[in-house]
């Protein structure tokens, strides 16, 4: 097992008391979209979110501390919310709802407020219901609230507002697969930022440096599922532009810190599997987006719980790969 190098912001005896201990959960539950549960990793992650947008960041820190104080209000496990864990799927509905319906609006960052509370519920149901198996909830109360919204959305004219520009919408594979050095360059960078929904390539940067300060051992198998992301794109045939943008990659790299250093043990086997499930989940990622292309749907990180779920439960029948 690879030994883990990382930093995290000290805890004084302050913060140990309210608010300062919610605002420490606060930064564990960003940094918990990509696994971490490290406070200086959630601050370059909210860093990255101001960096996009100023309203980004608002909407990032909203959901996740009404998800996180949601959880406090029901009487969650302590140590769930102080890991973040009760935080990040909040985040990731409230900056989605940002992108896809506009950030600008009234309508928006309420739906905001009851998407992350939504997603504190179903939460609570997914961690209960998994528990037998040993599975996490994974990002899928996020997707479950934002698709069911983001679908429903357009029949609404008090939501509707056509969208943001930032927003990753599903397309029709079309134009040149070729890839240049500059758009091999974002491509890289913007799988790491399209985690969040966020294409642009400083934002990517801003997310990576966030691993990598948690740990160094994460972040390096995020650029790893990025590469193999652009690679299996590329080799397919994929168009430049899609690929250039992060949207055929962002699932890799998340299956990628999953296979390969979070849920299983360390090591040149668990890199392995991380490698082909990356693989997966970017075939996969275009497979979801034609599935929810007709009826307006988004592919989130759909692909990544997929493939992720299916690949750790085959785990026991592989004798070389062990979970955590």
């Amino acid at each position: 097992m690879s030994r883990v190098i990382s930093w995290d912001l000290p805890e004084p005896a302050v913060a140990r008391r309210q608010p300062v201990r919610f605002g420490y959960e606060l930064l564990r539950g960003v940094a918990q979209v990509d696994f971490m549960p490290n406070a200086a990793c959630g601050l370059f992650f909210v860093a990255a979110l101001f960096a996009a947008g100023w309203q980004y960041g608002l909407y990032g820190l909203l959901g996740t501390a009404v998800g996180t104080a949601a959880a406090y209000a029901l009487g969650v496990d302590r140590e769930r919310i102080g890991a973040g864990l009760e935080g990040f799927n909040g985040c990731l509905v409230a900056v989605a709802f940002a992108s896809f319906l506009g950030p600008g609006h009234a309508s928006t960052w309420l739906l905001a407020v009851a998407g992350a509370l939504g997603a504190a519920v179903v939460t609570g149901a997914l961690v209960h219901l998994l528990r037998p198996w040993a599975m996490p909830t994974f990002t899928l109360p996020f997707c479950l609230v934002a698709s069911v919204v983001t679908i429903a959305a357009p029949g609404f004219q008090r939501i509707w507002h056509g969208g943001s520009a930032l927003a990753a919408l599903p397309r029709t594979a079309s134009g040149s697969s070729a890839l240049d050095w500059s758009g091999l360059a974002h491509a890289l960078l913007a799988n790491v930022g399209q985690i969040f929904l966020m294409p642009q390539w400083y934002v990517g940067l801003l997310f990576l440096l966030g691993l990598f300060v948690a740990d160094v051992y994460v972040g390096l198998t995020a650029c790893l599922g990025s590469v193999v992301g652009v690679v299996t794109a590329w080799a397919l045939g994929a168009p430049a532009d899609g690929v250039a943008h992060g949207l055929l990659g962002y699932n890799a790299v998340l299956v990628a810190m999953a296979l390969g250093a979070v849920f299983l043990e360390r090591g040149p086997w668990s890199l392995g599997y991380a490698v082909v499930g990356a693989a997966a989940s970017t075939v996969l990622t275009v497979a979801v987006t034609s599935f929810f292309a007709p009826f307006g749907g988004h592919t989130l990180t759909w692909p990544y719980i997929l493939t992720t779920l299916f690949f750790l439960a085959a785990v026991p029948g592989f004798p070389r790969l062990r979970r955590k």
